[in-house]
């Protein structure tokens, strides 16, 4: 596992950088090429390809989910370098360490001669970094009718496993007004800023931390000259919901805002682009009696079982969770510092956290009167 994840790392896959993505998907061809994993590679436009294995098993399967895209630019933070019984390395952790114990639970149950009666399919895809834009219908048709999925992403503080996160959206609002000569003919124009500046106030005033709703306008540009009315302004929104009904509450609610915004600044108009990016990861009672089953295998294992607070970021578990199947997510190697040039995953937790996934796949074998 060790190995085979450092040989990822070393390979740049910034979600950007097509070649690299490739090159690691490649690779992960490779190592994915068991008897009775049948595989296919799904071309997502304008980034890589997305990585498919299945088994021909009859049944509702369990899916496997993975990313194999990381955030980092060539240049920024580099290479795999090992101290102290951590590995730090872009990917190490979110989520190529993930992928390498996939691969080792399927080849060990490939050398019991299990693994063709599992069913069982596999997905990597190359976009997560960016909203899965291009990998998402893949994901939501293998997640329709599964029995439940598990998510390989970083692994938490005391190996928690997480069963709910909050849903994105991202927007772009334009305001559009009316040009004109601040000092010769300010009466003729329309301020854009100011129209704008109405609807950022108002969609703020949106953010309602008992429900776990926020708005965040986080960028904003407009304007010429200061001697110009400004015809043009816009601004860039992020929004966070824990429930679906909150995320539909909300996205109606910005649009009455952007309303309510030009109605008090005349001859002016403000439109909002985008949307919903990832509904939330919400907690059922299918997802809860996932979490008992598998928190069982961990603590067999030696390690944690914890279920995790709310996470405030999204993953592709948001993604399959939405279509109705159980998931749980955070089951990958434990570490920290996602995201940062400081990323590392602890060596030690490799192996305990393949057993529990080895574990938890022989159960579910066993009951269906398998091994």
């Amino acid at each position: 596992m060790l190995r085979q994840t450092r040989e990822w790392v070393e390979i740049n896959s910034y979600t950007e950088n097509v070649a690299g993505v490739n090159a690691v998907g490649a690779r992960l061809a490779a190592a994915f090429a068991l008897p009775g994993l049948a595989h296919e590679a799904l071309p997502g436009p304008g980034h890589g390809d997305h990585h498919v294995w299945q088994t021909a098993a009859a049944g509702p399967r369990i899916l496997l989910v993975g990313h194999h895209d990381t955030v980092f630019p060539p240049g920024h933070f580099e290479g795999w370098h090992e101290a102290g019984g951590r590995a730090t390395g872009p990917g190490a952790l979110d989520m190529k360490g993930g992928l390498a114990i996939v691969r080792a639970v399927l080849a060990t149950l490939c050398d019991a001669g299990v693994l063709e009666e599992l069913p069982l399919a596999v997905v990597s895809v190359s976009d997560e970094e960016i909203g899965s834009p291009t990998s998402r219908p893949h994901l939501e048709a293998l997640a329709r009718g599964a029995a439940c999925a598990l998510v390989f992403e970083s692994g938490r503080v005391a190996d928690a496993i997480v069963t709910r996160r909050r849903g994105t959206g991202v927007l772009r609002v334009r305001a559009t007004g009316r040009a004109s000569h601040a000092g010769n003919a300010h009466a003729e124009g329309a301020n854009a800023i100011w129209a704008l500046a109405r609807f950022v106030d108002l969609a703020q005033q949106l953010t309602d931390y008992s429900r776990g709703v926020t708005v965040n306008v986080g960028t904003i540009t407009g304007g010429t000259s200061k001697n110009t009315v400004p015809a043009q302004a816009d601004c860039a929104v992020d929004l966070r919901f824990e429930s679906v009904d909150d995320a539909h509450t909300l996205l109606a609610a910005i649009r009455a805002a952007a309303t309510e915004a030009v109605a008090s600044v005349p001859h002016t108009s403000v439109v909002v682009e985008g949307g919903v990016s990832r509904l939330p990861m919400e907690r059922t009672e299918g997802s809860a009696a996932l979490y008992r089953e598998y928190a069982e295998c961990q603590r067999a294992s030696g390690l944690g079982d914890a279920e995790a607070p709310l996470i405030g970021g999204g993953s592709d578990a948001n993604t399959v969770s939405a279509v109705g199947v159980p998931a749980i997510d955070g089951l990958g190697p434990r570490g920290a510092g996602f995201h940062t040039p400081t990323e590392y995953v602890e060596l030690a937790s490799f192996v305990p956290k393949a057993q529990a996934l080895l574990r938890f796949l022989w159960a579910r074998l066993s009951s269906e009167g398998s091994p």
